[in-house]
């Protein structure tokens, strides 16, 4: 883990709270604690109940952020309101305090069991079907007729489902953007916004699925563009309550201007913080955030490289890795500097949207965005994939055990 790392280097005691689902080799020293993402009092109080009182709690991941406000404002320590970050983990809340506050987004409607259809109808197609509590893309699906709506809703359903969460809650209807999409990494300081970077996503993302592929940057849309993405998310930031910590956006430049998808009260996703780095030491994003939280000296947030950029690499089907292939090829590259693969070979994997993982990752640095992309790309080229698809893919679907 990255954070261990960083906090490694800041000579900062660590404890690492998991549910267990965690590789114990290379934590070093940090300590560990169980607690349950499911539990977010109970897990709060795990947290506030550890000696020497923590100084400062960090969420690395969607599920912990709300776990993570809690523990914070019982130790009286800087956080988010734990409405504001509730907020980030409910779309359908989301979209109602930026629509409050006229924060430009796409046209929503909540829908129930059986009204998916009725709702994309008012809405208009094309149009996208999302659950309102799961994140990294899972579940969300773009539908462009009628006939569509009731599959897809059953489809959205069993991963909601599998997922633990309520299968029949209310699922979210919105207009479809057609645009380049770009990602905001920010971090809030007393409620204002200070942009670290503007990430370009170079693929079209239209959908019928919206698996991510690429990060880089700096982003290539004019300065004007650039400008107004930061504003947006600084609306889109005090609609919500947030006030502090970092700050993950997702942003749409349609034909209408910039429209927020989502904003998260976290760090970018996976291993992609690791495409930034920042002063002339080459800081870890992970290490600012720690910084940040513990108020230690240093505040050079200038991206440390001319261009960077981060390849998820994507998951072509279901069933069992058998292999991953050509990586001194791809690595060979130039401008490409790592690659890490997180699904270790034999084990299940599953494409979005039913799925939540990546195969791994890609990083390259160049003089130019575009060199980067070209690095990317290349390297991507490079590698083999092979996949056992001779299984049940229902066998590869997680599903909650029944208590």
């Amino acid at each position: 883990m990255d954070f261990i790392v960083a906090a490694r280097d800041l000579r900062v005691d660590l404890v690492i709270a998991s549910d267990g689902d965690l590789p114990m080799g290379g934590l070093g020293k940090a300590r560990t604690l169980t607690i349950d993402f499911t539990r977010p009092e109970w897990s709060a109080s795990r947290i506030v109940n550890l000696k020497p009182s923590p100084d400062a709690v960090i969420a690395d991941g969607d599920r912990g952020v709300v776990i993570a406000a809690m523990a914070s404002g019982i130790l009286g320590v800087s956080t988010n309101p734990v409405g504001a970050v509730s907020a980030t983990r409910d779309k359908a809340h989301m979209r109602g305090l930026l629509a409050n506050a006229g924060v430009p987004q796409p046209r929503y409607q909540l829908a129930k069991r059986g009204a998916v259809g009725s709702c994309a109808v008012n809405i208009g197609f094309p149009c996208v079907i999302k659950p309102r509590g799961l994140s990294g893309s899972r579940g969300v699906i773009r539908i462009d007729a009628l006939d569509e709506a009731d599959v897809v809703e059953e489809r959205i359903r069993h991963i909601v489902d599998d997922s633990g969460d309520d299968p029949d809650a209310e699922l979210v209807v919105e207009s479809f953007i057609p645009g380049d999409e770009v990602a905001l990494e920010g971090m809030l300081v007393d409620g204002e916004l200070v942009v670290l970077a503007l990430l370009d996503k170079p693929d079209a993302l239209d959908g019928p699925y919206f698996e991510e592929s690429m990060f880089i940057t700096p982003s290539r849309h004019d300065p004007s563009v650039r400008s107004e993405i930061a504003a947006v998310v600084q609306a889109s930031t005090r609609a919500l309550g947030l006030v502090t910590g970092p700050v993950h956006a997702e942003i749409r430049l349609g034909p209408r201007g910039v429209m927020v998808i989502e904003v998260a009260a976290r760090s970018i996703g996976g291993l992609c913080g690791r495409a930034l780095t920042f002063g002339l030491l080459g800081e870890s994003l992970e290490s600012l955030i720690l910084r940040s939280a513990l108020s230690l000296p240093g505040k050079d947030l200038d991206v440390a490289a001319p261009a960077t950029g981060v390849m998820m690499i994507p998951i072509p089907r279901a069933g069992t890795l058998i292999a991953v292939d050509g990586v001194e090829d791809a690595l060979a590259i130039d401008g490409v500097t790592e690659f890490d693969q997180t699904i270790p070979n034999g084990k299940p994997v599953i494409p979005l949207p039913e799925g939540d993982r990546y195969l791994g990752f890609l990083f390259a640095r160049g003089a130019t965005p575009g060199d980067v992309e070209t690095a990317l790309r290349g390297a991507h080229r490079c590698l083999t994939i092979s996949i056992d698809t001779d299984v049940d893919v229902d066998t590869l679907m997680p599903r909650c055990d029944p208590e």
